[in-house]
This record gives C-alpha cells, structure tokens and sequence, in this order.
C-alpha cells in the first residue's frame, strides 16, 4: 500500500513564551527559558530536540535592551529596523503534555553575540534571521543543526536603529505604543564611594 507524503503545513499561532521541554514533570519551568544562547542550544537537553524539528520564526518590529548608566539608572532603549520594517527572531517551539491530557504549546527565542549597535546596551542580542534564510531555518527536512547554525549570526547593524525610551517599558502592565516612542534618556545618578 502506498502512502502519500503529506507536506507540512506553515501556520501563525500564539505560544506562551517560556519554552518547557516536553519532557518536564510541570509546566513550572517555563519562565525560565524564555531565550537560549543559539551557541549552545543544539547541545542541551531541553532544546536539542526542537533545534532540529520545532524551529520557528517570532514576527517583531522591535526588542529592547536596558543599559547601565549608574548603580541604580537603567536605560532602556528599542531596536529594530532601520526601515521600520517587520523582522523575525529565530524561534524554537515545543509541545508539552501536563498529566491531565493538558497540552501548552510554548517557544524561546535564540541569541547571539551582539553587532555594534547593540553592543554598547547588552552582551547579547535577539537572532535576528535575515529574510532569505526563513525557507532553510523553517525547511523540517533539514534536521542536520549545524546547517542552519551559520543562519544566527549577529544581524548587520547597518540595517538597524536604536533610540532611548521610557522607562515605562520596565512595567508589564503598560503595554502600549508609547512604550517604544522616543524619549530622554535618564540621568544617571553619581556614583558615591
């Protein structure tokens, strides 16, 4: 008997970000892993498994990092586009079965070393996937990790802009356009010795 090939199928879901393993006992350890060092990910337990059959795209038109500017002053600043435009992190997702037949679909985000806009803000940055490399990073008969690895370079920050924002951002429940409107950047505190 033959059996066609089903293809699969591209969708756009909503996952709770946090990835729990499969494997977890509860869903618990979700918070924890809401990113991992693309470096490393092929290699530990709770995403080598996803590294090669559960990768995703994660639309943004932003991210923001926070910069130390005095023992108590963060500054947070958005990054995107230089064009406004829509990008994607590289994503992993996972399926987790709870013991009550319960099933919570959950995704991280990858990172990598920061490009030069970033670095001055934070050691590390979001991976970026350029839009020529969404059918490889995507493709699941690519199972061999170190072909889609090359694809988590740091993206080229001639294509990106940062600006400083509110500190509004730091609080969960204002979420809203003015969160990533320019703002003046705090002033840092002296430092006392």
């Amino acid at each position: 008997m033959h059996h066609a090939r089903t293809e699969p199928k591209r969708t756009f879901v909503l996952l709770r970000w946090g990835l729990i393993p499969f494997w977890a006992k509860d869903a618990s350890i979700g918070p924890k892993t809401i990113n991992v060092m693309s470096e490393t990910a092929a290699e530990k337990p709770a995403f080598r498994d996803a590294m090669k059959l559960r990768r995703c795209l994660i639309p943004a038109d932003g991210f923001y990092e926070w910069k130390q500017l005095g023992t108590k002053v963060k500054q947070p600043y958005n990054f995107g586009m230089a064009d406004n435009a829509l990008f994607a992190f590289a994503g992993l997702w996972e399926c987790w079965g709870g013991p009550s037949s319960e099933s919570i679909e959950t995704f991280t985000i990858l990172t990598t070393k920061p490009n030069s806009l970033v670095a001055d803000v934070h050691d590390r940055m979001p991976a970026i996937l350029k839009p020529e490399d969404y059918e490889l990073w995507l493709d699941p008969g690519v199972t061999n990790v170190a072909l889609v690895t090359d694809t988590l370079k740091p993206f080229d920050a001639q294509w990106m802009k940062k600006w400083p924002v509110s500190t509004r951002v730091n609080r969960v429940e204002n979420d809203d356009e003015e969160c990533s409107q320019e703002a003046p950047i705090a002033a840092a505190m002296p430092t006392l010795f």
